[in-house]
């Protein structure tokens, strides 16, 4: 009987040798265990062309997928989990702490960059001492660099079931990518490693399974599931072991993968927090670190020649260091000639301007641009970065339509160019957010500008961290740059007269800034940003009404 057993695990291994499958270690070397544990090598197929056809009549029929993220949704150049943990560890924890991961990293490479050692000395660098609850650094951070590594390819796959949709996480624990799976992808069960929590922090220790992993086993016995997976180690994955089917893509054929284009993304990416603006590799990682100590000093050498010198001579100092600007007008248009007040005699008035909300500094270039001073307004601003401010203190609203009307009124009849953000808050993507349809009810007339940042290495905008410091994260930069677009006036006199409603002419003016800018518009605002990245309405305490300075500075 010894001898039979040893010819059938020997038959069974010759087979799956020629379907160039490696079957799963296991401590029992035994018939039951080759048999029972590897799926048979007749329900194990390569991703060619009459697979893919098959797989697509099977997932048709409405049975569950089992999506392998680590290599059968990401592209092969993410195959390293590095980077991801990285952004855990630099906006959850803060620069120590990724300081830490970044000195580790010589030794997870020697221990195998994606190994399951180095995945768990990176989970301890990045979340031990993390504060346990509602990691928003999954749902308000991680996503955005997630999305841009889905490949075209694995996102077809997933597309291509009836049924259910199980994505398995390998390396990465659960709660890095369930947000993101579930939000934009449209996951229905996300199984991964669970990270050990200690009266309420994270341990940093990664619990092998879960309950979600036990609850998806007892649902996929009965269920005819198919996997998708681009490794072998795939088939050591308890749900694997469930599948009926298992299909696999040869190195050859990820090789050819494509990144997801954005305008294929299954639902638009518009919100996103966190203060990088790269991918986190290695190597730019130490360049960041390496550039931080000048970037401190360029930074504030920038901030005191843009609060001491006049803008005629700042300009190219700042431009010389790397802080540019650029401005687009039509042929043969003057941005003087879009002056208010001064600008155009017989008006009484003051010019109201209408521009996107790409950072607290907006109404500076604008001002740069118009070579005139501003007034600003603004919902909530730190103090901090009021006294910043080169452009003299800004006008803080109320959020009270009635209150805030009047306060821009009397700013418009005193002459001044009042620069507004009907947006009424920040949006890095090519997006513009919902018009508010007050400033329609102000004027006559109001010009739209558009604006355009590029940025290297940091944001300027933050949801959750700490805001005073946008305006210092923009001067840090190695380069960046600011474009300025000034667009044909707007007659919003038809709302005054009742004949069409200020909605409209919102709308019309965000369509039309969409139009130059190249960006979508969308119906979101400030709250459904705030509920997103932060988990709050974005309100926060800004002074009374009947204590704002509204004189000229």
């Amino acid at each position: 009987m010894a001898r039979n057993k040893k010819q059938r695990l020997f038959s069974a291994l010759l087979s799956l040798a020629l379907h160039r499958i490696r079957p799963p270690t296991s401590s029992r070397a035994t018939d039951t265990a080759v048999t029972e544990s590897t799926p048979h090598p007749s329900s194990l197929h390569h991703h060619g062309n009459s697979s893919h056809q098959s797989m697509a009549e099977k997932l048709a029929a409405g049975r569950t997928l089992v999506l392998d993220v680590d290599d059968g949704l990401l592209l092969p150049s993410s195959s390293s989990p590095f980077p991801y943990f990285m952004l855990v560890a630099l906006e959850a924890g803060g620069y120590i702490r990724g300081l830490v991961l970044l000195l580790l990293y010589p030794i997870i490479l020697c221990i195998g960059g994606d190994s399951d050692a180095a995945v768990r000395m990176m989970a301890m660098a990045a979340f031990c001492g993390l504060r346990a609850g509602p990691f928003l650094a999954g749902r308000a951070v991680l996503p955005k660099w997630l999305m841009e590594d889905v490949a075209a390819e694995g996102l077809e796959t997933m597309r291509m079931s009836g049924g259910r949709r199980v994505c398995v996480a390998r390396k990465m624990p659960r709660l890095m990518v369930e947000g993101f799976l579930r939000e934009y992808l449209g996951a229905e069960s996300v199984v991964g490693k669970e990270m050990k929590v200690l009266w309420g922090f994270y341990t940093g220790l990664m619990e092998e399974e879960d309950k979600v992993m036990l609850e998806e086993k007892i649902m996929l016995e009965g269920n005819d599931a198919v996997g998708f997976s681009g490794s072998l180690e795939f088939l050591q994955h308890p749900l694997s072991r469930c599948c009926k089917n298992v299909y696999l893509v040869t190195k050859d054929e990820k090789a050819t993968w494509q990144a997801l284009p954005r305008s294929r993304y299954p639902k638009a990416l518009v919100f996103h927090d966190g203060r990088l603006a790269f991918r986190p590799t290695a190597g730019s990682t130490i360049a960041m670190f390496t550039w931080l100590p000048f970037g401190v000093a360029l930074g504030a050498a920038r901030l005191a020649v843009a609060l001491t010198v006049p803008y005629r001579y700042s300009t190219p100092i700042r431009a010389a260091s790397g802080m540019s600007w650029r401005l687009k007008v039509k042929a043969g248009d003057r941005p003087t000639l879009l002056l208010g007040g001064d600008g155009e005699r017989g008006r009484r008035r003051g010019q109201l301007y209408v521009c996107n909300h790409r950072t607290l500094i907006d109404p500076v270039y604008i001002s740069v641009a118009l070579d005139r001073p501003v007034r600003a307004v603004s919902y909530s601003l730190s103090r901090f970065s009021d006294l910043l401010s080169p452009i003299g203190r800004t006008v803080r609203l109320a959020r009270d339509r009635d209150v805030d009307a009047c306060i821009m009124g009397r700013l418009l009849d005193s002459g001044d160019l009042l620069v507004v953000s009907p947006e009424g808050t920040t949006c890095r993507e090519p997006y513009l957010l919902r018009f508010s349809p007050l400033f329609a009810e102000l004027s006559d007339d109001v010009v739209p500008v558009g604006l355009a940042t590029e940025t290297g290495m940091f944001y300027a905008t933050t949801a959750g961290g700490l805001k005073f410091l946008d305006s210092l994260y923009y001067m840090v930069n190695p380069r960046m740059c600011y474009t300025v677009q000034f667009l044909e006036r707007v007659s919003t006199s038809a709302v005054r007269e009742r004949k069409v409603t200020s909605a409209d002419v919102a709308n019309l003016v965000q369509r039309k800034m969409g139009d130059a800018l190249g960006y979508g518009c969308t119906m979101f605002n400030r709250k459904d940003k705030y509920r997103l990245l932060a988990g709050n309405d974005g309100k926060c305490s800004i002074a009374p009404a009947a204590t704002i300075d509204l004189t000229t500075t």
